[in-house]
């Protein structure tokens, strides 16, 4: 389960790093303070998720190496999303990870409303 742990922790946290990028790059204000919100944001439940399992489990001491940009917001936040909902058999299963899972899945939620609704 630390691999697994580890890619899912490591996606969160470049998530973080693209939408920064995306909130950098883009011209609609709506976006721009979408993107802002998910950054400002991700970073903190992925650390809460990351120190839950380190206590529960193992420190994890390697982390996968690999990036991959992203440069569409709507469409980066679905495939998130999609990661995230396929993810979740493969992560510990105790309430207090599937919640801090559930809020990261409500994070990416909320920001694909923004970015869809919000313009």
């Amino acid at each position: 389960m630390d691999k697994e742990m580890a890619t899912f922790l490591a996606t969160l946290l470049h998530s973080a790093t693209n939408a920064h990028f995306m909130h950098w790059t883009t011209n609609s204000f709506s976006q721009h303070m979408a993107l802002g919100d998910y950054y400002d944001e991700i970073v903190e439940l992925t650390d809460q998720l990351g120190e839950a399992y380190f206590g529960c489990y193992n420190q994890i001491k390697s982390f996968p190496n690999t990036y991959h940009m992203a440069t569409e917001p709507l469409k980066y936040m679905e495939s998130l999303k999609n990661f995230v909902k396929e993810s979740r058999p493969d992560l510990p299963q105790e309430s207090e990870f599937v919640q801090l899972v559930d809020n990261i899945a409500e994070l990416i939620d909320t920001t694909i409303y923004k970015l869809k609704h919000l313009r």
